[in-house]
């Protein structure tokens, strides 16, 4: 099986990471394209509600939890005091897709492009210290960018600048 295309978004919190991973998502999807995610949390999350029958399962100790309906289904792995997953083991559980966009995972050595609002925790940029950054989309004039700027709403620009940069081919 060949490795799947990998895109990241980074940034700091409230840079707009989301929003333009879901705006991709979303075009990718209109063009064709089978799109997946992975989101990196620096917290603890819970997708499921206390009480639900997933969250007794994984209470009373579950290792992998599994809700399957006729729509979707999900798996809950709980780590139970065992490291995090690497980046390349959560590749590995990924379906075959033609892309797979990444929210997070900064530090990691794929091609990235760095989120920037004014709104943003933090300002400083990314992009002069990590070498897998290849664009930046901010909400603001960039100066003195060495990199392609585009505009954090540009959601069009930004999915054609990917496609090129992965090596997507057209859907026909």
């Amino acid at each position: 099986m060949t490795a799947p295309r990998i895109f990241g978004i980074a940034g700091w919190k409230n840079s707009g990471k989301t929003g333009l991973a879901v705006r991709l998502v979303e075009e990718f999807t209109r063009r064709g394209y089978r799109i997946s995610t992975i989101k990196h949390a620096h917290h603890d999350f819970d997708i499921d509600k206390v009480g639900a029958d997933s969250y007794r399962h994984r209470q009373a100790g579950a290792h992998e939890v599994t809700i399957v309906s006729g729509t979707r289904y999900a798996i809950m792995h709980e780590l139970r005091g065992a490291p995090e997953p690497t980046f390349e083991e959560i590749l590995g559980r990924i379906a075959p897709c033609d892309l797979v966009l990444i929210e997070g995972y900064k530090r990691e050595p794929i091609p990235k492009i760095e989120a920037r609002r004014l709104e943003s925790t933090n300002r400083e940029p990314l992009a002069p210290t990590d070498p897998h950054i290849v664009a930046i989309a901010a909400d603001h004039t960039v100066e003195a960018a060495t990199l392609p700027v585009f505009n954090l709403d540009d959601t069009i620009a930004i999915a054609d600048f990917i496609a090129t940069t992965v090596g997507l081919q057209p859907q026909t």
